[in-house]
């Protein structure tokens, strides 16, 4: 699946500008710094590549996009207007996408739609701050799948709620695998505090001692997040210390996209255990577009990412079979390369198989109104009516007066 797949959000919202079809769309983020060009300068973290990525792909189909964040200065970059959120956030637009900060909620209020796009489990909404200001604006929520769906009660206020998945850049899509299969080398390329440390000892305890000639890369560290990473650095050159002192660890500082699909080319399996506050997880997914194999734990939306027994495995958490998985991986080459050629797991494909989801919900009226009949809000997938797992949210009960007797 492609970014442009996102731009179906705006669909709605076009307006006809000299036989052209176009929307004016806001966008603003206040979290971490990364400026419009960092997506191919260096490593950057999954939500902030979405966003960029998301920004450019609604630009190239002709809309006119705004970003206020904190970047270091004004410029416009493949077609999009970036600026520093301290100069402020346009007051109208046709669609105003606030990225994940509640401060940003009541932003742009003369923007004739509005979306709260969020990429972490959804219970950090259950505060005061967000739910008033949810409440008052009523935003349609974007979630990253049907697990981080799930994690917004139904209760809970929205102007609908929509699923759309990070899509997957390019030179992961078309990444060459060529005929060989690659030697008995495993990679890592998420957060080392995302159970790197549990990884160690699985390898170093139940797969080296079956495969004493395999290698297991390890991508990470803390530049890829910033300003977060910077905060984190300790605990995670402590893991990674740790990575460096066990036999057949190779650690790699983070790298950019061009150098992770280089990366990701030599390696016959990916190994993740996953991680109860992932609502998508980039890493898999990218690795999983290449044509890699990966062998995860049955752990929040990695079922989503991996599809067992087609494109990989996905064990339950804790399972000694997982060691076992790899091993054979290791040992018998064709089994890797019965995974790779698998057409669920082919590069240049625009759907998939690790990230099978339904069309992104439409933000139109009909889709994110309210049942005059029923008062439920109604979230709809422009395909198939809704999204497996999901239930229209209800409205908190209204509390009865007490009848006189």
């Amino acid at each position: 699946m492609s970014f442009d797949t996102r731009a179906r959000i705006a669909r709605p919202l076009l307006r006809t500008n000299g036989g052209f079809l176009m929307a004016d769309i806001v966008m603003a983020d206040d979290g971490v710094r990364f400026e419009p060009e960092s997506a191919t300068t260096g490593p950057l973290g999954g939500a902030e590549s979405a966003f960029i990525a998301l920004a450019e792909a609604l630009a190239a189909r002709g809309h006119q996009v705004r970003v206020a964040n904190r970047c270091a200065g004004a410029r416009t970059v493949n077609g999009v207007a970036w600026t520093p959120i301290e100069q402020g956030v346009p007051e109208r637009a046709d669609l105003y996408i606030a990225n994940r900060g509640d401060k940003l909620v009541p932003l742009a209020p003369g923007a004739r739609r509005a979306a709260f796009w969020i990429h972490n489990p959804a219970r950090y909404l259950m505060k005061w701050r967000y739910l008033s200001k949810l409440w008052g604006r009523r935003p349609v929520i974007v979630f990253l799948g049907s697990h981080h769906a799930s994690t917004y009660p139904r209760w809970a206020p929205d102007g609908g709620r929509a699923v759309i998945p990070y899509g997957v850049a390019a030179p992961f899509l078309t990444a060459d695998r060529g005929a060989r299969i690659p030697g008995p080398r495993a990679i890592f390329t998420s957060n080392p505090l995302r159970s790197l440390d549990w990884l160690i000892d699985v390898w170093a305890g139940r797969i080296r001692p079956h495969a004493s000639a395999a290698e297991l890369h390890v991508y990470a560290g803390p530049a890829t997040y910033g300003a977060v990473g910077a905060a984190k650095s300790t605990p995670m050159e402590s893991v990674l210390a740790r990575a460096r002192a066990t036999a057949g660890v190779v650690v790699h500082p983070p790298v950019a996209k061009a150098a992770l699909v280089e990366a990701l080319g030599t390696a016959r399996v990916q190994l993740y255990r996953g991680d109860k506050g992932e609502t998508f997880c980039s890493a898999v997914a990218e690795a999983q577009a290449a044509g890699v194999p990966g062998v995860v734990c049955d752990i929040a939306c990695m079922r989503e990412r991996v599809t067992d027994g087609s494109t990989g495995f996905v064990v339950a958490d804790g399972d000694a079979a997982s060691a076992e998985i790899v091993a054979s991986l290791f040992e018998r080459p064709g089994r890797s390369g019965a995974l790779r050629d698998d057409p669920h797991c082919n590069p240049g494909r625009v759907q998939v198989a690790a990230m099978q989801s339904p069309q992104p919900a439409r933000l139109s009226p009909s889709a994110a109104g309210t049942n005059a009949r029923s008062g439920r809000a109604k979230s709809r997938s422009a395909a198939t009516g809704g999204y497996p797992g999901h239930r229209p949210p209800r409205r908190a009960p209204v509390p009865r007066r007490p009848r006189r007797h």
